[in-house]
């Protein structure tokens, strides 16, 4: 909608406890994470698009995150961890797009879109259990049941925005419908002598109790752009979907089996019926040790798409139809990121980054300029600068 350059940062204090060494209960830990989260982001106001630019972009604040009790047994074998918790640190990760600044390749950008406030994700994190089964080193099995709205509904005076309904991070809700997320993960070739490359294929689905807008129809089953309809959308009950998604080695070097290339492919999906986005898809390749004598630093490409949902479409034809005013139906949006990852010393980072955004929001109309037609493609330059104690 705009150039403008930015400058956002993140302080993020973590303070983790083995309660082992300390008072003597074995298998004991508690972690908490503060955040002071200040400047400004670029998708918000800016490109307006659906698949945030930077994973670490939010309003400015300082806030709780997570704060959990984890109790592991039977030599590691099986964990129960509870308190305020977050689904992205643990549900739904791609190992090999962790080196990537895009949002996106962190939590996938359908389950951002769908879930009410996002869901238990960056900045936002909610009351929860998660249980996680690992029987051998191959084979892991989690599940987690999650408050299933992290800010509440939005309310009159509370604004829409999740993140100013719930400023600090201590709204603590346990009223709301449930989120429940189960994953299965198998890694192979990971045991000495192997003699393909290590992978793993992770698969995983969860479910929303909570009730759901009907994207084109109200109650009587009348399209919502029509001059008949009550314009009250018609409820569904629930809201499901599948993610499966392969981490990859595909070549290392013969002299430092730590440095190589792997890829990634995710997929996730849901109903079209009640979902913006109904179909995502990336993937990517990072390579450790490219450069000859930069042995620690990552170079890595990668794409997502994000499809609007076949009923989203359709009412944007309903809404021309009734109107009769020409206007954008939306499709899907993109991006292309490549980034390079320079370690500088013991945890100091130097990441330049160049992004594409295709068709922002699905490609609707600019809403600072309507006239102009749809907001137009982006391309977005960044340097992030990471120093961990």
């Amino acid at each position: 909608m705009r150039r403008r350059a930015i400058l956002e940062g993140l302080l993020d204090l973590e303070i983790d406890v083995d309660l082992g060494p300390l008072v003597g209960w074995q298998g004991a830990l508690l972690h908490t994470n503060l955040f002071q989260i200040h400047g400004a982001g670029l998708s918000r106001g800016t490109l307006d698009n659906i698949i945030t630019v930077s994973g670490i972009e939010a309003l400015p604040s300082s806030r709780v995150y997570e704060l959990s009790f984890e109790q592991k047994l039977f030599d590691d074998r099986f964990s129960l961890r509870f308190g305020q918790l977050a689904a992205d640190t643990e549900f739904a990760v791609t190992q090999t797009g962790t080196v990537f600044v895009n949002s996106t390749f962190g939590w996938p950008n359908n389950m951002a879109v769908v879930i009410p406030s996002g869901g238990p994700i960056y900045p936002l994190a909610v009351p929860g259990v998660r249980a996680k089964v690992v029987p051998n080193a191959n084979f892991s099995l989690q599940v987690g049941v999650f408050d299933g709205d992290p800010a509440g509904p939005a309310r009159s005076g509370a604004g829409p925005d999740p993140q100013r309904r719930n400023r600090t991070g201590t709204n603590f809700r346990t009223n709301d419908p449930a989120l429940v997320i189960a994953e299965a993960a198998y890694a192979y070739n990971i045991e000495p002598g192997s003699t393909g490359e290590a992978g793993t294929v992770t698969l995983g689905g969860w479910h929303h109790f909570g009730r759901f807008d009907s994207l084109r129809f109200d109650g009587n089953r009348v399209p919502l752009a029509s001059p008949d309809s009550t314009g009250i959308a018609r409820r569904f009950r629930g809201d499901s979907g599948l993610y499966g998604i392969i981490d990859q080695t595909i070549y290392r070097e013969p002299d430092d089996p730590n440095d190589g290339a792997s890829v990634f492919v995710r997929v996730a999906g849901g109903p079209s019926d009640r979902n913006l986005i109904d179909l995502y898809v990336d993937a990517g390749i990072a390579y450790k040790g490219l450069v000859p004598g930069r042995s620690d630093d990552t170079v890595g490409i990668a794409f997502a798409l994000s499809r609007v949902s076949r009923t989203a479409r359709a009412f944007d034809t309903d809404t021309i139809l009734a109107t009769g005013a020409p206007g954008p139906r939306r499709s899907s949006e993109a991006v292309l990121e490549a980034t390079y990852q320079a370690v500088l010393g013991p945890g100091v980072t130097v990441q330049p980054d160049v992004q594409y955004i295709f068709r922002p929001s699905g490609g609707i109309a600019n809403p600072r300029d309507p006239d102009a037609g749809r907001i137009r493609n982006a391309a977005v330059f960044g340097l992030r600068t990471t120093i961990r104690y």
